[in-house]
This record gives C-alpha cells, sequence and structure tokens, in this order.
C-alpha cells in the first residue's frame, strides 16, 4: 500500500502512465437517471478507467447517489446508457457484481450481529486480503461488527469491498461522520487499490481530501453536470469549481 505523507492520503501521478488511455471500465453517455419516472440526473457523461479514481462532487441533492445506483444497476437509467468493459449493459446489480463490481453505499453494510470474520466470510472474500489492506482489523476478527466504532465499521466494508478483487469500485461518502485520520486511511487504501489498476468512482463530501487521491473530477450541480477536469486543474482553479459547486470544505 502506497503511504501518504503528513497526515493526507498519498497523491497522484506518481505511476507509470501509457501513451493512450484505456478504454473505459464504466461509462455513462448521456444518462439520465431518477426515481418513478421523474429525473433527478440529465445528461451525464462519464468515464472510469482502469488505474484511476474520479471523484463525483456536487451539494446535497445533486444526484451524485442516484448516479452510483444507476452504474451500479441497482435502478434502471431513465434515458441514456450505462457501459461496462465497454458495451451497453441493462444488467440488475447482482449481476454487475458477479462481474467484477463493488459497490459500497452510503449507510455502513456491515451485518452488525455478525462478527467481523464472519462479515467478511459473507462477502466471499480473501480475507488475508482484507487483512492486508487494514491490518488493525485482525484483532477484531472475532468481535461483533455492531461493537465496532463507526470508523471500524467503515474499514470493514471497504476491505470487504477491496478482497473481492474486483474491478470497479464505486464508494458513497466513505468520510460520513468519520474523524480526519479515519478518512486519509479510507482514502489512502482507495487510491492504492486504484494504483494497483482497480477502477474507483467516489463521491465523497471531505472535497481536499478527496483530490489528494483523484485523477479527475465531475461536478453535478441540480443533477446536471456542472465542471469536470483533472484533479490537478480543480486544486489549480478553485474559483471554476467553487462556482460550479460550493466553497471548497
Amino acid at each position: 500500500m502506497r503511504a501518504g505523507g503528513a497526515g493526507q492520503p498519498a497523491g497522484r501521478g506518481r505511476r507509470a502512465r501509457s501513451a493512450a488511455p484505456a478504454a473505459p471500465v464504466l461509462a455513462a453517455r448521456s444518462l439520465s437517471a431518477g426515481y418513478g419516472g421523474a429525473p433527478v440526473v440529465r445528461g451525464l457523461d462519464l468515464e472510469v478507467r482502469a488505474g484511476e479514481v474520479v471523484v463525483l462532487l456536487g451539494p446535497n441533492g445533486a444526484g451524485k447517489t442516484t448516479t452510483l445506483l444507476t452504474l451500479a444497476g441497482a435502478l434502471a437509467p431513465l434515458g441514456g446508457e450505462v457501459h461496462w468493459a465497454g458495451r451497453p449493459t441493462t444488467a440488475p446489480l447482482h449481476r454487475r457484481a458477479r462481474s467484477g463490481l463493488s459497490l459500497v453505499p452510503e449507510d455502513r453494510s456491515v451485518i452488525m450481529s455478525l462478527t467481523v470474520r464472519e462479515n467478511l466470510r459473507v462477502g466471499r472474500c480473501d480475507p488475508e486480503l482484507a487483512l492486508a489492506t487494514f491490518p488493525e482489523l485482525e484483532q477484531h476478527l472475532d468481535r461483533r461488527a455492531g461493537l465496532l466504532s463507526g470508523g471500524q465499521q467503515q474499514m470493514v466494508t471497504l476491505a470487504r469491498a477491496l478482497a473481492r478483487r474486483p474491478t470497479a469500485l464505486l464508494a458513497d461518502e466513505l468520510s460520513l461522520g468519520l474523524a480526519p485520520q479515519i478518512v486519509t486511511r479510507l482514502l489512502t487504501a482507495v487510491r492504492a487499490a486504484a494504483d494497483e489498476g482497480l477502477a474507483v468512482l467516489l463521491v465523497e463530501q471531505h472535497v481536499r481530501s478527496a483530490l489528494t487521491i483523484a485523477d479527475r473530477v465531475h461536478v453535478l450541480r441540480h443533477g446536471r453536470p456542472a465542471w469536470s477536469g483533472t484533479a490537478a486543474e480543480a486544486e489549480a482553479n478553485r474559483a471554476a469549481l467553487a462556482s460550479a459547486y460550493l466553497p471548497l470544505a
């Protein structure tokens, strides 16, 4: 795992880049998404490639979670297409999961009555890989997940998702309600997984921390694309990002 410095997740741009970008693992093409036939997101184009972290930002109610659920197959698109491995797909979530997609939802998905070991077993993941990602969980393997702190529960959730060796990870607000040190720990693990070839789409409220691990950024506002660019462009032109989003927090 790559180590970040000075309490921050490891930065970008230290990986070898090929001359031509790889084909997207996951993509939205003119995507419209919502509930009960009412669109929340309109006209979204987005691509996520192997080895990169794409961060989706926006104020509350912008459609970020709706986008993730639609890309994961939990919601059917209202318009446009979702592409997986270069082809349009309408497969439901469980089929996309079998083909290599991991989803970490906003609410922690541990089973509180089961131990950490049992949670990993239920997730059909490699326990050794889970502990390699978060070795601090080893001492809690036989402890019920409901007795863990919020940060430890989120480690279990993320460890289980990564230890399935997925092709793509969709993660919604990993940092919600957690201490900054835990946020850094989680985001560093995400960046390390991307550096090993994982395609990551991350919805994150800690904008500054998210930008330290991101390759590219998309901003939604009122359900529509408001700004997109590289993380370096976002950091260099914060006024443009703030005008599309909110002051960086």
